[in-house]
């Protein structure tokens, strides 16, 4: 057995990686494993959100992905002879509080090689070909059998994160219901594929009747095409170049479209599910180990990402001595959001089948910047009277003489900012402990805060803690030491790193 770590990923895609940089960061003693043999290989998830995109700048991600992405084209809705323009998402101007508002057109896979690239910065790595069998819990962790090239292997670890799919050994080991449907019936090809005859300057759609629809979206970096295709229940799902081509001329009604390649193929059935759980002891899920989404609305990816983006400072609290309380509390923010964002991709799933053209239109609710944990359990509101921006909101970025907000808050740390002279004079009362997560205080004079007040709606001198992951804990007008007293005994360590 090797010598014990404290994180064990299991699962290398966008929420594993994510997950493992964040860690990794923190210093925190981690190993990746994934049962493949390289990165995934397919476009599959194709758009970043603007929340997503601010998870990924401060993990500083976000300017990889941007140099292969795009912003999404138009719609080309193909009826009959005519090409009708068709505006999907709208492109909104950057503002000083949500600096990136528009959804990036970005292939998976230059995603996951990005976030990939990221981790290999902070000195982490990747364990391919290895597999995880099984793992078996005590009151000090889990010991994880895992199959590698060279033979089985045992790795003790604090805790295990199963990021490792819809299929996820971890969550089905754990014994936790993956609730909801599969419908063996409805199944569509999702393809990478280069083609002739067809621009790319539009997401060409082809609504049919009876629930049918093909669509081509031209992927950025490259020449390539993710083709979506729906079947008949008749239909065979062959993915060879010569069937996905054959499909896709008698679907259009003309051979001027020609399937000359495909990269990579798969076929996509609705299997709609959300974990029961997500924590088991030492077990947790993120990703799609614990909410399986249809391939509409870009928000399986981008939920992913979010869990790992909430669990990871959690995870590397409790380690430095926080209460075991916080690691409930990640089951607690996330599945509700997880369930709420799978009931709008299903929407509008159901939606491509009847009404094709209505379903494309994407709104602020895709973009998950108004996703929020208020109500949960670490958000209990102060009782003063309530600002803008209160406990559980998303916290947006402002500017002030020094910089920017979003820039206070990169990094590892709590953020507390400090508006007005009172609020920053009161900044000496503070204690903090000296192991977790460090606190970052932003000093705001009255002559440098209209931004933050006009964006944060607050009125007279005040305290702002922002979690690491980047969520308002608290806002006070005038309470500076009993707020941050509360949130104490919840987040922070009380004593000294566990052995």
């Amino acid at each position: 057995m090797t010598d014990r770590i404290d994180v064990l990923v299991a699962g290398a895609g966008p929420a594993g990686l994510a997950l493992a940089c964040d860690l990794q960061r923190r210093g925190v003693k981690l190993r990746v494993i994934d049962a493949a043999d390289r990165s995934f290989e397919g476009s599959r998830a194709k758009g970043i959100q603007p929340r997503t995109q601010e998870v990924l700048d401060d993990l500083g991600i976000l300017a990889d992905v941007q140099a292969h992405s795009a912003l999404y084209p138009l719609l080309g809705a193909h009826v009959g002879p005519l090409t009708l323009p068709w505006m999907m998402i709208k492109h909104r101007t950057p503002s000083e509080d949500v600096p990136h508002p528009n959804t990036l057109l970005v292939a998976q896979y230059n995603t996951d090689a990005a976030i990939k690239r990221r981790l290999e910065e902070l000195g982490g790595t990747v364990e391919y070909r290895t597999r995880l069998t099984g793992y078996e819990q005590d009151a000090d962790g889990v010991v994880a059998t895992v199959e590698t090239p060279a033979g089985t292997e045992q790795i003790s670890a604090r805790f295990l994160v199963g990021a490792d799919g819809g299929g996820s050994v971890v969550r089905r080991t754990a014994g936790i219901d993956f609730i909801g449907d599969t419908d063996d019936s409805d199944r569509m090809i999702v393809a990478d594929v280069t083609l002739t005859g067809l621009p790319r300057n539009r997401w060409h759609i082809w609504p049919r009747g009876n629930g049918r629809f093909m669509a081509l979206c031209p992927l950025p970096d490259g020449e390539k095409f993710q083709l979506m295709l729906k079947l008949r229940p008749d239909e065979k799902a062959d993915l060879n170049q010569e069937s996905v081509n054959r499909l896709v001329e008698q679907f259009v009604g003309n051979t001027k479209l020609h399937v000359v390649q495909v990269h990579w193929a798969s076929v996509w059935r609705p299997n709609i599910r959300l974990a029961q759980r997500y924590r088991s002891g030492h077990v947790f899920l993120v990703g799609d180990a614990a909410h399986v989404h249809p391939p509409t609305g870009g928000q399986g990816l981008n939920t992913g990402v979010q869990d790992a983006y909430n669990l990871g400072w959690k995870l590397a609290q409790a380690l430095a001595g926080a209460p075991d309380f916080l690691l409930d509390t990640y089951e607690a923010e996330r599945q509700p959001i997880a369930a709420r964002v799978l009931g709008l991709s299903t929407d509008i799933y159901a939606r491509m089948s009847s009404r094709p053209l209505a379903a494309a239109k994407r709104g602020d609710e895709e973009r998950q910047l108004a996703l929020n944990y208020r109500g949960g359990p670490l958000a209990a509101d102060s009782g003063e009277d309530s600002p803008k921006v209160i406990a559980g909101d998303r916290a947006p970025n402002a500017r002030h003489d020094a910089g920017q907000l979003f820039d206070d808050f990169r990094g590892a740390h709590f953020t507390l900012i400090a508006v007005g002279e009172p609020a920053v004079a009161a900044l000496k009362q503070i204690s903090w402990p000296g192991t977790g997560a460090e606190l970052k205080t932003v000093e705001i004079p009255e002559k440098d805060a209209a931004g933050v007040r006009r964006i944060y709606g607050i009125t007279g001198p005040a305290h702002i803690l922002v979690r690491p992951d980047g969520y308002v804990a608290y806002v006070t007008q005038g309470d500076w030491t009993g707020a941050l007293s509360k949130y104490t005994e919840l987040m922070l360590p009380l004593t000294s790193s566990p052995s």
